[in-house]
């Protein structure tokens, strides 16, 4: 991916897979690489995070008055949210510092 958007939904991109990892590690019992059913959760989020219409003027996922994730991929994504979310401030505080000071921004 290059050009503006770039930036932004790589950020988002590596945030999240970072969050899935921790989420991954700790309760799949996984070392380094995604087990199967979180490697498809970041494919998916991934994806969604592409086919974004707000591109480089994304909000972060909460913010979004769009919800293009199906619910169920929602509900587990939230589950890594809400687990890994409090880890990412001592295992990621540069990424974690960032997602908050999007997460002030206003919605485009």
């Amino acid at each position: 991916m290059v050009g503006a958007n770039s930036g932004r939904l790589e950020r988002e991109r590596n945030t999240i897979k970072k969050m899935i990892r921790i989420y991954c590690r700790d309760n799949h019992s996984t070392s380094g690489e995604l087990c199967e059913e979180c490697l498809a959760l970041f494919d998916y989020a991934s994806l969604r995070l592409d086919k974004c219409k707000f591109g480089k003027d994304k909000p972060v996922c909460g913010n979004c008055t769009i919800h293009c994730y199906k619910p169920d991929m929602r509900q587990k994504v939230r589950e890594v949210m809400k687990y890994s979310g409090p880890k990412m401030i001592f295992e990621h505080p540069m990424d974690a510092v960032k997602h908050l000071v999007e997460k002030r921004r206003k919605m485009p």
